[in-house]
């Protein structure tokens, strides 16, 4: 596949997904939506890709939407900004959150507006200490979307989420880990050395297995505990037919690594 917005390869059982636009802080366009769905479509359907890595290019993560892109003018017509969630940012956060294979963000620099959203919607997020999550919609006269208002009270409880929404102001990658909003904060240095060893154990890991954890942690936020035991039921006996739990059991037995096929 060709793009011209994003780079993407798979190799060793990750996809790399690299936002490409680093003179625009990769902020996003029509053509990069469209470029991003296209390999998001490969990383479903092919199984040779076990996990999925996004980061960005140069100095920033993501800016969010590029506002250059639209036609906005002062005592202009107005402009339908849910259509775009409708048709772009929204499919987006969806297919993240619901992919059956974990999502590492690695975020190395700026993320601002949908582009700090977006990396949140991942499973594992890590970020360079020099990088800053901003919740940029009030400063344009926005709500934040692609997941913002929900994601944030969720982690970080709505005092802050408030905080953080209404006044716009930048959260270091190091607050962000001891407020919870992400897993880890990694000197600039080492960012992509720590993100490539933990998309490696996790491209070699029980795939299937993997999936289900994500997908249950994700239901726990909406379900109550009856139904969630019997969704914690059901998925460990699928999973406790599958070859890599018998791998699992017998690398344990044996005192050696497992050798997981993601089956």
């Amino acid at each position: 596949m060709a793009f011209e917005t994003i780079l993407f390869e798979v190799t060793n059982g990750a996809a790399r997904l690299t936002l490409n636009r680093p003179d625009r802080l990769n902020s996003f366009t029509v053509q990069m939506h469209d470029e991003v769905a296209r390999a998001l479509s490969y990383v479903e359907t092919d199984p040779s890709a076990r996990v999925l890595l996004i980061t960005g290019s140069g100095r920033g993560f993501c800016a969010g939407q590029d506002l250059s892109d639209r036609a906005v003018t002062p005592g202009g017509e107005g402009v339908d900004l849910g259509a775009s969630l409708d048709k772009s940012y929204n499919p987006l956060v969806r297919r993240l959150t619901v992919l059956p294979k974990p999502v590492i963000c690695a975020v190395n620099g700026v993320a601002a507006g949908a582009g700090a959203n977006i990396a949140l919607a991942a499973d594992i997020v890590l970020a360079a200490k020099s990088a800053k999550f901003i919740q940029a919609f009030a400063n344009i006269g926005l709500v934040p979307d692609s997941g913002g208002t929900w994601i944030l009270p969720r982690l970080v409880g709505q005092a802050r989420a408030m905080g953080l929404a209404l006044t716009g102001q930048p959260l270091t990658a190091e607050q962000a880990e001891a407020w919870g909003l992400i897993w880890r904060a990694v000197d600039d240095d080492r960012l992509m050395d720590e993100t490539n060893a933990l998309v490696a154990r996790l491209a070699a890991g029980p795939t299937k297995g993997l999936a289900a954890i994500k997908k249950a942690i994700r239901a726990a936020w909406s379900n109550d505990l009856d139904p969630h035991l019997d969704l914690e039921r059901d998925m460990q006996r699928e999973l406790g037919r599958s070859s890599d739990y018998r791998e699992g059991v017998s690398a344990f037995g044996e005192k050696r690594a497992p050798k997981f096929t993601g089956n």
